[in-house]
């Protein structure tokens, strides 16, 4: 089972039950005052790190201090990155200070992005995209999502790497060549916008080695910030073109593919509501699909310090006067079985019984427990709707006894049929109950006030 980076800490949750009503993929739960993560479940988007009040949701990436591993270290920073500075006029003041910060070589992940954008356009015209709407592999969140509920959706899956994953590969092969050292000599650093490409990284190095660090873009900023301001000599170190700068926010990758007919989709909730659409044949329309799990793609990453929306902006000031493109794909120098991603896998989390027959059974007893339930979804039993504390209840995660409705009617017939509202919150009672002194004419007071 894939390391996921988005981890709880204990002590900082109240089990406020904010997260769980934020979780796209309902794979967060309270029991007993505190939030857990069903792991199965998670797809590591992040969205619960952001929204958490009580910062008790974080992602665990790497430091920077394991530069000192590795006798050559390489630093892939993401577009995303250059969008966090304000007032920036040249990238390459970011890829200067990235040296003077301990790294011995830059690797742009958007000159990845111009290889693969040049890939697609050759593959495009060569008419050997059989399969439409064809999806966007781009984001793991969205990845793993799909693999976890909507596994019918992986053959429209394209099957590239992602601009990160060639970048890393590329970035140790041209090291090797360079140094002369062995491959695991040389040290690849990711800088990332988000929680999704930590556990993607993980995934990924346990059977390639092709990112061996995985660093936090808000990390990476507070280190950058003094080099940056006292930097004397900037090094003409960009590489990259307009088309690889644009897989920084949403619709850059999909515009890089000219003259496709596509759709560009931003933030988790509106992915799924793409995704299910798409299943069920209601685009048929679009040639191509991009799905970014983060508002405004990955400048609106949880690892990043800026305003997605300022630091787009910024990102398209910066490619002001840049080439469309500055890397092409040529299959003499970079072989097509680099191209080649993973096959997607199905991940059967979601499934209630391996046996179909027990699987069925389980769902007619979920449903009928459904029923019995109120139908708020108030996440009050620690279930972010009623289906799921019903899902848990026969799962034997949970109990009828965590519906506040249930404990209600208990108490009621416990007390002789009386009312048991004062047990509840107030939101949930009956009936509000009136001081001795109240009268209609204070209600109406209190409502709209008076004629005058």
């Amino acid at each position: 089972m894939i390391e996921h980076s988005v981890i709880l800490e204990y002590q900082r949750c109240r089990g406020c039950t904010t997260c769980i009503k934020n979780c796209p993929t309902e794979a967060i739960r309270v029991r007993n005052g505190k939030a857990t993560i069903l792991s199965e479940r998670c797809i590591d988007c992040g969205k619960c790190i952001q929204v958490c009040p009580h910062k008790a949701i974080k992602s665990v990436g790497d430091t920077l201090d394991r530069i000192g591993e590795f006798k050559y270290c390489v630093a892939l920073p993401d577009p995303s990155l250059y969008g966090q500075f304000q007032h920036l006029d040249d990238i390459n003041i970011v890829l200067t200070a990235l040296l003077e910060i301990g790294f011995d070589h830059v690797f742009e992940t958007a000159r990845a992005g111009d290889i693969l954008a040049d890939y697609m356009r050759q593959c495009i015209a060569a008419g050997s995209l059989k399969v439409k709407p064809q999806i966007s592999s781009a984001c793991p969140a969205i990845l793993r999502l799909i693999r976890l509920r909507f596994p019918k959706l992986i053959p429209n899956v394209a099957q590239i790497p992602s601009p990160l994953e060639l970048a890393a590969v590329m970035a140790r092969q041209e090291a090797v060549e360079e140094t002369g050292l062995k491959p695991e000599d040389i040290g690849i650093f990711a800088i990332v916008p988000c929680s999704c490409e930590v556990t993607a990284a993980q995934a990924a190095g346990a059977s390639q080695q092709s990112i061996d660090v995985c660093l936090a873009a808000r990390d990476v900023y507070l280190k950058l910030l003094e080099p940056m301001k006292n930097c004397k000599e900037v090094k003409q170190l960009s590489s990259a073109g307009v088309m690889g700068m644009g897989w920084a926010f949403v619709g850059g990758e999909s515009a890089s593919r000219l003259n496709e007919s596509y759709v560009a989709v931003d933030g988790i909730e509106n992915c799924i509501r793409m995704l299910e659409e798409i299943e069920d044949g209601r685009l048929p329309e679009a040639d191509f699909i991009e799905l970014n799990a983060c508002v405004q793609g990955c400048v609106g990453g949880c690892f990043n310090v800026e305003n997605p929306y300022g630091a787009r902006m910024r990102i398209k000031k910066l490619m002001r006067g840049m080439p469309a493109s500055r890397n092409h794909y040529d299959e003499t120098q970079l072989s097509r079985d680099v191209l080649q991603g993973r096959e997607l896998q199905y991940i059967p989390a979601l499934l209630l019984d391996e046996d179909r027959f027990a699987a069925m059974e389980k769902l007619m007893k979920i449903n009928k427990l459904e029923r019995t339930l109120p139908g708020l979804d108030c996440g009050s039993c620690g279930a972010p709707s009623c289906h799921a504390l019903a899902e848990d209840v026969i799962l034997g995660r949970a109990s009828e006894e965590d519906c506040i409705f249930k404990v209600r009617e208990r108490t009621r017939d416990m007390a002789g049929g009386g009312d048991a509202d004062e047990y509840l919150p107030a939101p949930f009672r009956h009936q509000l109950k009136r001081a001795p002194d109240d009268s209609p004419q204070s209600d109406v007071e209190h409502k709209g006030g008076t004629d005058q």
